[in-house]
């Protein structure tokens, strides 16, 4: 592909942190989406409800599809997606948590590059 066909192609990065306050009903829904899922092969759904039974991050995983984050937003079209979800030890007042210290190449404007310039090609002097 040429610098033209793949520079139409932008990369959108979300985390979430979620807290499970029922995993009961998170539980009860992720089965319910499986057991209505009709082209789901029976050995597949079984693995997946044994999944989803065992683990609330896999039945959060069951439930949130990426296509809903970009689905009726104009002029884009969903290329590729992958998701996963995992349980973690989260700590809101750790430096780990603080996403936008995390970002530190990100100047509010665009990404900054190694060289201290935006893949735009705008200099990234002002950076904080």
């Amino acid at each position: 592909m040429s610098t033209e066909e793949t520079s139409r192609f932008v990369r959108l990065r979300v985390e979430l942190v979620l807290e499970i306050t029922d995993t009961g009903e998170l539980t009860g829904a992720a089965m319910d989406q499986i057991g209505g899922d009709t082209t789901m092969p029976d050995d597949e759904r079984a693995h997946a409800q044994a999944s989803v039974r065992d683990d609330a991050a896999e039945a959060l995983a069951y439930l949130v599809d990426p296509f809903d984050l970009v689905n009726g937003v104009p002029g884009v079209d969903l290329a590729q997606a992958s998701w996963s979800s995992e349980k973690v030890d989260y700590d809101p007042a750790s430096a780990e948590w603080d996403f936008d210290d995390e970002d530190e190449d990100f100047d509010g404007i665009g990404w900054i590059g190694e060289d201290g310039d935006r893949p735009d090609g705008e200099g990234g002097a002002g950076r904080a």
